[in-house]
């Protein structure tokens, strides 16, 4: 076998005729035009996006380790979380929908959790700290939020019950954590027919490797992938204000 290094994000053979049926099309613009366009918002809460609360409590006895946790938060607080701010205040100011996912129970001692929960141990009860949104990026007015209690949000609620009924046929995802719940989102969302829009930098999961890969995957198999200057920039050129 050759030695020979291969740049796998430009071998794709079928990434042409993705791009022509999926994501480079006129129907992506177009749900932004018509205001059929939202922004998901994807489990920024203290569970898994706080330093010292939920998954990241004890460090010492935490399985992720110490620079994974430092990646993982010096891109969340310096990246991802000012630009989901400005994502959400663009929608908001085009009166685009902003809409929340989160990992919370519907019971306090989360008997109803999803078998994957249950083995991880994620639990945020209702009322906890735990089920609270990040202050900078939460939710405002009545801004819809939708609580889950699996990975996949379109798996295990009825997101896209409240999405056909908003008219929503486009939607910009962001959150953590890319490999996961993000991806998951991305590719529910695109199964179901759903013109999906990922925010490469407004989304995080714990290694650089781990983020490159799911970006390298999705991106124009499952959903376009922009910047948020490109997003915004977009959102400013469609939408007359």
């Amino acid at each position: 076998m050759s030695d020979k290094k291969v740049d796998f994000d430009n071998i794709d053979p079928l990434g042409d005729s993705y791009r022509e049926s999926i994501t480079d099309i006129p129907q992506v613009t177009e749900s932004l035009e018509k205001h059929n366009t939202a922004l998901l918002v994807i489990d920024l809460q203290y569970l898994d996006a706080a330093r010292g609360y939920g998954v990241f409590a004890d460090l010492e006895k935490s399985p992720i380790p110490i620079e994974a946790h430092d990646y993982y938060f010096h891109r969340l607080e310096t990246m991802v979380l000012p630009n989901v701010r400005r994502l959400q205040d663009s929608f908001r100011s085009h009166r685009l929908e902003v809409i929340h996912t989160r990992i919370q129970s519907l019971t306090l001692n989360g008997r109803d959790r999803g078998p994957g929960h249950k083995r991880l141990g994620l639990h945020a009860a209702p009322g906890s700290k735990e089920a609270e949104f990040i202050e900078s990026v939460a939710p405002i007015g009545d801004e819809i939020v939708i609580n889950k209690t699996a990975s996949g949000v379109f798996n295990s609620t009825n997101i896209e019950y409240i999405l056909r009924n908003l008219g929503i046929t486009g939607l910009f995802i962001v959150g953590v954590y890319s490999n996961e719940c993000v991806s998951t989102a991305v590719r529910d969302a695109c199964d179901r027919g759903f013109y999906v829009t990922l925010i490469s930098d407004a989304c995080a999961t714990v290694t650089a490797e781990l983020q490159h890969a799911t970006l390298t995957t999705v991106k124009d198999r499952y959903a376009r992938v922009l910047t948020t200057e490109e997003a915004v920039r977009e959102i400013e050129q469609v939408i007359e204000t």
